[in-house]
This record gives structure tokens, sequence and C-alpha cells, in this order.
């Protein structure tokens, strides 16, 4: 046998070899919790032959996790929701820059972490509930965030509480806007419209404005695409039925957008892997799982949202704000919901 044939044939067996006992791989630390996610990554590994390892837990555990691993964690990925705990972990430092061009021409820059740091993989939004028997939407069509301080909803406002983080953002968000005095004014408004003392997650201020315990509630809309997709049970079918929502976009701005994202830690050893697994979960197959399982809005433009919630609408005004800047304005707005007295 030639030489030359020898020498490929060593290469080609140490490659198979190498394959075989250590075998391609992306580590993903992640705080979402859908089963539907996990479905999403074995696609992934069917289409790319790179194994998904997974470590689930709560976010700020997550990222206290990856800070006491410093640059000896395994993690390569870290996904999780909430534009204000991708800024955290960029402010510690921990995230590397994501170099790939499909990424950018898919996410939008508002949607980045500064320096592309991170991305967003779907869009929340943050909206008003109303229920449809006691309002039109013809009522609340001019209706805004900044409205909900008036004396006009004294007692009709269901919302959790200021520990959450979506309620965190949304008031970081109108820092950022209007400044700490107006936002700080507005929330002692909204405050005193509570409906009663908040309690439990998003699904159950929708309730309340479906018992009519509430006129409006403050969540995120994809919590009333699950209730309606059935996934939650009939009983919350039914109360999903029961109510409708409303787009902020009189305003300047619009329906404020959240994010689910991620990013990849400065600690990866499968950058490359990493890249490619961005760039799936970018990919109209993947934003399609996505919408159709989770109920979030596509970041891929060529993707449409789930047929329950085009139905409220598919045009509507969103939030352009750079959404980086729920993290930085993040201590303000804890400090001020406090000084309110948000429960």
């Amino acid at each position: 046998m030639p030489k030359i044939i020898k020498q490929l044939a060593f290469f080609l067996s140490l490659t198979i070899f190498t394959n075989f006992v250590f075998p391609s791989e992306v580590n993903i630390y992640t705080s979402r919790h859908y089963d539907s996610d996990i479905e999403l990554y074995k696609i992934f590994t069917n289409s790319t032959g790179i194994k998904v390892n997974i470590v689930s837990g709560k976010s700020k555990a997550l990222i206290e996790r990856i800070r006491s691993e410093g640059k000896n964690s395994p993690a390569d990925i870290f996904i999780t929701v909430d534009a204000g705990n991708l800024w955290k972990v960029q402010d510690y430092q921990l995230f590397t820059k994501i170099e790939s061009k499909k990424v950018n021409q898919i996410v939008p820059k508002n949607l980045r972490g500064e320096n592309n740091k991170w991305i967003a993989l779907a869009k929340r939004a943050r909206v008003i509930f109303f229920n449809k028997d006691k309002y039109d939407f013809e009522d609340l069509k001019n209706l805004n965030y900044e409205d909900l301080s008036s004396s006009k909803w004294r007692n009709k406002i269901a919302i959790r509480s200021s520990n959450n983080l979506y309620n965190q953002s949304l008031v970081a968000s109108l820092i950022a806007k209007y400044g700490e005095n107006y936002t700080e004014n507005w929330a002692k408004g909204l405050v005193s419209n509570f409906s009663r003392k908040p309690q439990g997650n998003d699904r159950a201020q929708i309730i309340a404005v479906a018992n009519k315990e509430a006129d409006l509630a403050i969540a995120n809309s994809y919590y009333l695409g699950l209730m309606l997709s059935g996934k939650k049970g009939d009983k919350q079918l039914s109360a999903g039925k029961k109510v409708s929502i409303l787009f902020p976009s009189q305003n300047k701005y619009g329906a404020h957008i959240n994010i689910s994202g991620a990013g990849i830690l400065k600690s990866s050893q499968n950058y490359d892997n990493a890249i490619k697994f961005l760039e799936f979960m970018l990919s109209e197959k993947a934003q399609r799982h996505l919408v159709n399982n989770t109920f979030e809005y596509p970041i891929n433009r060529n993707v449409k949202p789930n047929e329950i919630m085009m139905q409220f609408g598919i045009n509507f005004k969103e939030d352009s704000s750079v959404v980086s800047e729920f993290g930085k304005f993040n201590s303000a707005a804890i400090k001020l919901m406090d000084r309110v007295g948000w429960q």
C-alpha cells in the first residue's frame, strides 16, 4: 500500500476514534422549564450530530453557579428569560461575543446585548387583559400603561408582586423612557389602583379578570396562549375564553417587549457548536416549534405567531427600546417599587 494511502487511512481511523470517544457536544445551562425545549434540542442533535447536555434550574441559582465555577465552568450557553438576567451575566463579564452573520441578520439590534454578548431567541409582550363581558375593545383601545395610574381604575387592577422580574423590567423600561420622578408618581397611582394584594403568577392575574375580581390585569401574553391551548386544563381554558388582550399602542412606544434569550460563556470549550446551536434556534424550523409550543412571539421575521395569539392581533405596535436597559435600571426599579409600597 502506498505511503500516502497508509497516512490517509491512519488519519481517518484517528478521526473516527476521536469522534467516538469524544463526541461533539454543547453544554447548556437553562432556566426555561418547557418540555418542548427538550424536544427542540433533540431535533438539533438529530440534524447536526451535536449532543446537547442540559443543566436546568432557576435563573438566580444558575447565574451564581456560573460565577462560582468561573473559567472552569463546563457551560457553553446560558439560556434564560428576561433581558435583566442576561444583562446581569454580561455585567459580571461572563459572556463572550457572539460572532455570527446569521444571528446578526435575524436578531434586531435592540434585542441584543452590548457588543453582541447575548441575543433574544423569542419575544414576550407584557400587555393589558380585560374581561370581554365587561368591556368592548373600543372602550379600551386608547389605553396605555401610563393611564393605569389614573383614579379611574381605583381598586380595579390585578398584577403580581414587585419581586417578579417581569414587573421590574416593565418599571425599568419606564425609568429609561421617562425618568425616575415620573415613574415613581406613576407607580404610586398604580399601587393605589390594585384590586387586591399582589399574589400568584401571571395566569392568576388573568383568572382574576375572568372571575371579575379585577377589571384589568397586566401579564405576559403567552400565558393566555397556554390557557387557551388547553394545556393547563379545562378550568383555565374556560377562564381564558372570557378575557382578551389589549396591546398598548397609542403612546410613543407601544407594547412592552421582553425576551427569552441566550449568551455564550467565556468558559465555553465548544464555541463553534454553541454558534451552530444559536443559529439553529433562530432558524424558521426552530422558531415555529417555539411559537407553537410556548406561544411566545418569533424573532425570525419569516415565522408567524401561533394562531391562538394571532387572533388578538399580529401587527401591533412593539416597543423598540433597547432591552439591555431593563438590567441597567433594574436596581433603580426595585428601590422605586419599594418606596411606593408595591409589595
